[in-house]
């Protein structure tokens, strides 16, 4: 063999192993912890007195939100009295299934429905953007949730949102703060087992908007990873932060199949 055959074999070689090494990490980037089948949301791993206060309409206080984002549907606002239901014509039925595809991305950015929402006011109806976290926009993100209710999350993690599902994941496996926790070592390592007097779940968000007992009010994903971040002791980001939003498309696309659940109550 000549010594330009040798090179030229080398070359091929090395190329083979970088392609089969990039398929083995493209493998394991969308692997899940849990199969289809063992997927469980935060309801199962509730009190049995929590699940009753869900599954009640009546009992479940989360659906005061839903109500209000439903008056604030139909609200007619502003200069040109707009309002979701002029832009969607009073078709609430024209939502169905929208909250269980985001996180999506928007214009090279990750958003979630919160900021989608604020979107639609600012552009398609000349009004003022609600501030994150606000009664009203949570009202309104707990009102277009529930109108998808039972609808499997749906959440695609391909094209353009790639980027951020990788950086989602990153978020994830990161240890951080002074505990020098992370975030699959509570939901993957050791879901099920008791901490204090709560079960650990699997982490997956299909109840958010979700009634947490503990702050007595409709709270978003990311207050919640907020609150994981301060148990950590670590700082956590502000909310509607880019790294959130990776981290709540991750989240939500290991949920898939899991049905939304809106308004959850947790404690």
């Amino acid at each position: 063999m000549s010594f330009y055959n040798v090179i030229i074999f080398i070359l091929f070689l090395i190329y083979s192993l970088n392609v089969f090494s990039q398929e083995t990490l493209n493998n394991k980037l969308y692997e899940k912890p849990y199969a289809n089948n063992a997927l469980k949301s935060g309801k199962y791993f509730a009190r049995e007195e929590t699940k009753n206060i869900e599954l009640d309409e009546f009992e479940n206080p989360g659906m005061i939100w839903v109500e209000r984002g439903k008056d604030l549907f139909n609200l007619q606002d502003g200069e040109n009295n707009s309002s979701c239901a002029l832009c969607h014509k009073g078709d609430t039925n024209s939502l169905l299934g929208v909250a269980a595809s985001y996180p999506k991305v928007y214009k090279n950015l990750v958003i979630n429905l919160e900021q989608k929402i604020n979107m639609c006011r600012k552009n398609n109806m000349n009004l003022p953007k609600y501030k994150l976290e606000s009664n009203n926009l949570l009202s309104l993100s707990s009102f277009v949730s529930y109108i998808s209710k039972g609808v499997p999350m749906n959440v695609s993690v391909a094209g353009k949102a790639e980027k951020y599902f990788k950086k989602g994941k990153e978020i994830f496996y990161q240890r951080i703060g002074q505990m020098n926790l992370a975030c699959n070592q509570c939901h993957d390592e050791i879901a099920g087992s008791y901490l204090r007097a709560e079960k650990i779940s699997q982490g997956h968000i299909n109840g958010f908007p979700s009634y947490l007992m503990r702050w007595e009010g409709i709270a978003s994903v990311h207050r919640r990873f907020q609150f994981c971040n301060n148990q950590a002791r670590a700082q956590p980001l502000e909310i509607g932060h880019n790294d959130y939003n990776a981290l709540q498309l991750y989240v939500a696309w290991r949920g898939n199949g899991l049905p939304i659940e809106t308004p959850s109550v947790r404690r």
